[in-house]
This record gives structure tokens, sequence and C-alpha cells, in this order.
């Protein structure tokens, strides 16, 4: 059998923020980095004390002074909303934030991150500014990978507050990859229907029209890559994660792809009644081919956000979603 378990304790963001600057300073004396920075007073001392903390924007501008290039970092998170980071003027958390939220409600997020729905509203109508912790509270609410983006700026090794839940993430990405199916398992494992039928040998093979073998060989690899951890006579799983495969290898990428496009090929032959399988040939400007892009681009994000913070868990679903054209040549 299995049970869901926190094998981290909730994540401190004021704490992460303290690390992240500290990391940002580097070598540095705290005096120094602070001249370096215009600052009159030694603020890097507060900040890593955790007294007070600079906004998201000026953290932004820290990490550029420091030689770090601030939009491919963005750009390596999230591709498709990274350029609304930067501005004329500098850069614009709300802007970026307003863009990862897609249609994602106010309150809905309110309710996600902890935060009252005015304050939010008025961190992405740009009418405040949200501090360093809290923009990254809001990006763990949104997309539940704050720490891919904290990596991606700084070595995650410097992030202490970050460093298990983000190798747990990294264990996952892998495995996920090499044993496509561990993604189907780990979304059933969390299921009430799995918890109700306690785990028993064969649940999940029978869900996912598996093999008994093609189960046990997933749940080995799971628990070799620490998703999964055996307790006795059973399988302690950890709080679900959001993994991202953007940064992975070509080949990575295409082999899961393939993967569950295939999947999706066998259920077409043998459909259930609430499949929903479809598809549209059709011809239009280059200009609306890309508006068709963005939509299906949006709809993604919103949907992984969705599912991120999604409570019971009750149903495990494939969304699979393809765009292919035909240029002039024909390739």
């Amino acid at each position: 059998m299995c049970e869901n378990a926190e094998m981290f304790q909730p994540v401190d963001w004021r704490e992460a923020a303290s690390q992240m600057l500290r990391a940002l300073r580097g070598k540095r004396s705290q005096i120094a980095f602070s001249r370096r920075l215009k600052y009159r007073s030694n603020v890097a001392c507060d900040w890593e004390a955790g007294r007070r903390l600079p906004t998201a924007a000026e953290t932004l501008r820290i990490c550029a002074r420091v030689g770090i290039d601030v939009l491919s970092a963005f750009r390596e998170f999230q591709p498709a909303c990274a350029d609304a980071i930067r501005g004329p003027r500098g850069y614009h958390p709300d802007r970026w934030l307003t863009e990862l939220l897609g249609s994602t409600s106010l309150t809905e997020l309110a309710a996600r991150s902890g935060y009252s729905r005015y304050a939010v509203a008025r961190w992405l109508q740009g009418k405040a500014r949200p501090r360093l912790h809290d923009f990254l509270a809001l990006v763990e609410a949104m997309s539940g990978r704050a720490s891919d983006l904290v990596h991606a700026l700084v070595s995650i090794d410097a992030v202490a507050e970050l460093r298990a839940v983000h190798a747990q993430r990294v264990a996952h990405r892998r495995v996920a990859f090499d044993v496509p199916w561990s993604a189907a398992v780990l979304r059933v494992m969390e299921t009430t229907g799995y918890r109700k039928a306690l785990g028993a040998p064969g649940y999940i093979a029978q869900r996912l029209g598996l093999s008994r073998e093609e189960e046990l060989l997933v749940l080995s690899k799971l628990e070799a890559a620490g998703a999964l951890v055996r307790a006795g006579d059973h399988y302690v799983v950890p709080a679900s994660l959001s993994v991202d495969t953007g940064s992975a290898s070509a080949e990575d990428l295409s082999r899961v792809k393939a993967h569950w496009t295939n999947v999706c090929l066998q259920r077409l032959r043998s459909p259930r009644p609430e499949d929903w399988l479809g598809y549209n040939v059709i011809s239009m400007s280059a200009a609306d081919l890309e508006r068709v892009r963005e939509v299906l681009r949006r709809s993604f994000r919103e949907i992984r956000a969705i599912a991120a913070t999604s409570e019971p868990a009750e149903a495990v679903a494939l969304l699979n979603l393809q765009l292919v054209t035909w240029n002039e040549t024909g390739a």
C-alpha cells in the first residue's frame, strides 16, 4: 500500500530569499556589496538577516549588476512569457506574473499563496511592488516550480531552504524521461481511489492498463529515484511536485513526447466514453497561426497551474496538445 506524506517542511520563503541574496553577494563583504549596489548603508546585512528584503524588481537589478543574464534565466524557466520581465525602464515582475497567471482568478491565486486578494491584485497591477520572498511565493503558487527559477539565477546549492525539494524535483525529472509511465503512476498514487484501495497490488496496473510486471518495474525505478520511500509493507509518497521538462535534451523530449503520443494513439483505437480526442485541419494567415500557438501555450500553462494545486486528487488524465504545420516547400 501507499500513503502521502510531507517529507519536507513548508518552505520559508523569507529564509530562501535571504539565502538567495547571500549567494548573489558571493565572496564580497557585505559592506562592499552594498556600496557596489549604490546603497549608503549596509543593506546586505539586513537582507541576509531577514530583517528586510528588497523588491523582486530590485533583486533582478542586482542579478544583472553581478553579471547574471536575467532574461536568459527567465527563458530557461518559462520561455512563453519570459520577455514580459524586461521593459525599457528595468524589470517588471508584475507584467511577468500576470503572463504566468494566465486566466487563473485572483481569488484562486490568493487561496493558493496565502496572501489576501487585495495584496495579490495590487502586486499584479503594479500598484505595489512584491518583496523577493512574496514574489517567490507567488511563483510557487502559480507554477509549483519556484526552485527552478531560483536555480536559473543562482546555484541552488547556496539556497539551503530549497535544496532538498529541488533535488527531488531533479530526480523526478530524470525518471520521468527514463520511465515515462512513472508520471502516471505517481498521479494514480495521489488519488483518493488509490488510498481507499490501500495501495492494493495491481491497482495501478489495472487503472492505467499496464501489466503487473510493468507496474512493479515503475515502482522500483521511482523508489530508486527517491520519489517513493518504502515503509514496511507500503510506500510513502512525498508531497506532489510540479516537474518541468523544458530544459531537457532534445533526445529526451522527443522520446517522452513520442511515448505519450503513442498512448493517445492506443486510446484512439479503443476510446472510453470520457475521452476527448479531436482534430481540425485548417488554413489561415501566418499572423493568426501565431495567435493559435499562443492560445495553446497559454492553455497548457493554465491547465498545469490548475493541476498543481487541485484538491482532492480524484482523476488522472493525459493532456496532449499538438499543432503540426505544412509550409510551402512541404518540409
